[in-house]
């Protein structure tokens, strides 16, 4: 069974981006952490987002049916799964476009074998729903020395008391903290 990871950025307070859905250089550190987010980019099959944090990169030009910007740097082979109901394009071998249930299409996904590391690179929403249905194994968290007050929360509007087991931890000069968390879900 595939491991699902959400891992993003994410400021003190727990937010994923401002109200406006900002989720740059203005919110957050994104130098000196070594290259490592960029290496673990490389260690992912396929990639979950939901349709804001896609469609955050056509702000860079990115266009709709394209793999992310940081696939096409780092990683040109990652599969892309864009859960959406409003975006419109033709899903391609490198992107395609999920309309269908996220947590159920989810399950599918990770029981069918055909991937070991999904990483799911946003949104709050999205994060919610799967966390909601315990498809999320592990988090890493990239905790930014910020507090917004106000954002797009981690896991939208989701709120669950769930136990977590520290895997890693790294600080790096900026104050960012890396944190790797493992889920224990109650049984």
């Amino acid at each position: 069974m595939a491991q699902l990871t959400y891992h993003v950025a994410t400021t003190l307070d727990l937010f994923i981006a401002d109200p406006n859905g900002v989720a740059d250089e203005s919110v957050f550190l994104y130098a000196d952490d070594g290259g490592d987010f960029f290496e673990s980019v490389r260690n992912y099959d396929a990639v979950l987002m939901g349709s804001r944090t896609y469609a955050y990169g056509f702000r860079y030009g990115l266009k709709p049916g394209e793999p992310s910007g940081i696939a096409q740097a780092v990683h040109p082979d990652l599969k892309h799964y864009i859960f959406s109901r409003g975006l419109d394009f033709e899903s391609n071998e490198k992107v395609e476009l999920v309309r269908e249930d996220a947590a159920a299409f989810t399950r599918r996904l990770k029981n069918e074998g055909k991937y070991q590391n999904l990483w799911l690179c946003g949104g709050g929403l999205l994060a919610g729903e799967l966390l909601r249905h315990q498809l999320i194994d592990t988090l890493i968290l990239k905790i930014n020395p910020v507090l917004l007050g106000d954002g797009i929360p981690l896991f939208g509007p989701v709120k669950q008391k769930l136990n977590l087991k520290l895997l890693s931890s790294k600080t790096y000069d900026s104050g960012v903290v890396l944190s790797s968390y493992q889920i224990i879900y109650p049984s």
